[in-house]
C-alpha cells in the first residue's frame, strides 16, 4: 500500500534554499529493494555536490546518501535482510532525507545492536570511506607500522574517523585543519601532528616531522586548494589520492608534473566503486563494524538537526562550522 511520507528534494540546482521539504509518496518494494523507516540521516559533502548540480542528478532530486533505521518490507530476491531488522546504508541513489524510503537492498546490511540508529547513519560513508582509504588505496610500497600519512581536514567526520583508525594501524598521521581547536580535535582523536593551514605551510611543515623524507600518501577531501600542493609532501612513487571537492574541483593536473615530482601517482578514487557489489560492501562494513564497538574509532556526532532543518546543516557544514559528524533526526 502506497505511504506518504516527508523528504528533503531540490527541483532545481542551487544554495540551500532551493531544498524543500516535500511530501512524496511510496510504495512496496520491488524485486531486490527494501522499504526502511528512518531513525536518522546522515550528512555528507556529497550532498552539497548533488544540490548544486557540481554532481549531476535528474531532478527533482532527493538528497542523502547515508541512513539507518528499521525495515518496513523487503522484495523478492532479497535474502539477507527482513522486515525488522536494525539496518544502515551508505548507498546510490540519493534519498536518504526521508522519513522513510525504498531503495535497492544491495548496499543495505544489518546493524549491529551494539551500535545505535544514530551512530550507524553517522558512520556509514564516511567510515566505509576511511576504510578503502586505508585498506586498499595504497601507494606502492603499500603502508607499514610507523609510516607517515598526510589527512587533509582531519577534524571533519570522515578525517576523525581516520585519525582513529590510523592510529589502530600503527600509522603516523599527519592532520590538517583551519583553527587551532580543530587541529587539538585531530590529536585527541589519534593524529601524531596537526597543521593549522590557516596559520602554517603544510608542505614546511610535512618537511619538517618528516625530516625532510616526505611521506608515501596524501588523502584529501579538500581538492582545489591543497591537492596539487600535497604533491611536494611525497616521497617518490608516492600517492596523492583526491576523494572530495570541500573548496572546488582540482584543475586539470599536466602529466609531466607526475614525473617532475618523483614518478608520483594520483587517485582518484570513490566509494561507489567499493561498493558495487552486496559481499563487497558487505566485507566493508564488517571491518567498520570490528573497530567501533571495541572502541579503537569512536564516532563523534557534535550536530543534530530536524529533518526540516537540512538547510541549515548544509549552511554549516558549508561554512566549515561543523565538526564530526552531523545528523538528520526524521
Amino acid at each position: 500500500m502506497p505511504q506518504t511520507v516527508k523528504a528533503i528534494r531540490v527541483a532545481a540546482y542551487g544554495g540551500p534554499e532551493a531544498m524543500q521539504l516535500d511530501e512524496i509518496a511510496i510504495g512496496d518494494p520491488g524485486p531486490g529493494e527494501i522499504r526502511i523507516r528512518h531513525h536518522a540521516c546522515g550528512l555528507n559533502f556529497i550532498d552539497v555536490y548533488q544540490r548544486t548540480g557540481l554532481y549531476a542528478n535528474p531532478l527533482p532530486l532527493a538528497l542523502g546518501m547515508e541512513g539507518a533505521g528499521v525495515v518496513e518490507a523487503v522484495g523478492e530476491g532479497v535474502t539477507h535482510l527482513k522486515a525488522g531488522d536494525r539496518a544502515a546504508y551508505a548507498s546510490n541513489p540519493p534519498g536518504a532525507y526521508s522519513e522513510a524510503r525504498v531503495m535497492p537492498a544491495k548496499c543495505v546490511v544489518k546493524l549491529p545492536d551494539a551500535i545505535s540508529f544514530e551512530t550507524g547513519a553517522a558512520m556509514m560513508l564516511k567510515g566505509l570511506t576511511v576504510q578503502y582509504l586505508l585498506k586498499k588505496t595504497l601507494p606502492q610500497a603499500g603502508l607499514q607500522a610507523g609510516d607517515f600519512v598526510l589527512f587533509h581536514a582531519a577534524a571533519g567526520g570522515v578525517g576523525l574517523i581516520a585519525c582513529q583508525w590510523a592510529k589502530a594501524l600503527g600509522l603516523q598521521l599527519i592532520g590538517t585543519a583551519g583553527s587551532d581547536a580543530k587541529c587539538q580535535l585531530a590529536l585527541e582523536h589519534g593524529a601524531a601532528f596537526a597543521i593549522n593551514y590557516q596559520t602554517e605551510d603544510f608542505v614546511e611543515r610535512v618537511k619538517q616531522i618528516t625530516g625532510g623524507k616526505g611521506l608515501k600518501v596524501v588523502y584529501d577531501s579538500v581538492g582545489k586548494d591543497t591537492f596539487v600542493r600535497s604533491f611536494d609532501c611525497l616521497q617518490p612513487f608516492g600517492l596523492a589520492a583526491n576523494f572530495g571537492n570541500a573548496s572546488g574541483k582540482v584543475p586539470p593536473i599536466d602529466l609531466g608534473m607526475l614525473a617532475a615530482k618523483g614518478s608520483i601517482y594520483v587517485s582518484r578514487p570513490t566509494l561507489f566503486t567499493h561498493i558495487a557489489t552486496r559481499e563487497s560492501t558487505q566485507a566493508m562494513a564488517d571491518d567498520l563494524f570490528s573497530v567501533v564497538p571495541s572502541g579503537a574509532v569512536k564516532i563523534r556526532i557534535d550536530q543534530r538537526y530536524a529533518l526540516k532543518d537540512a538547510a541549515q546543516a548544509h549552511r554549516d557544514l558549508e561554512a566549515r562550522k561543523t565538526t564530526g559528524c552531523s545528523v538528520l533526526l526524521p
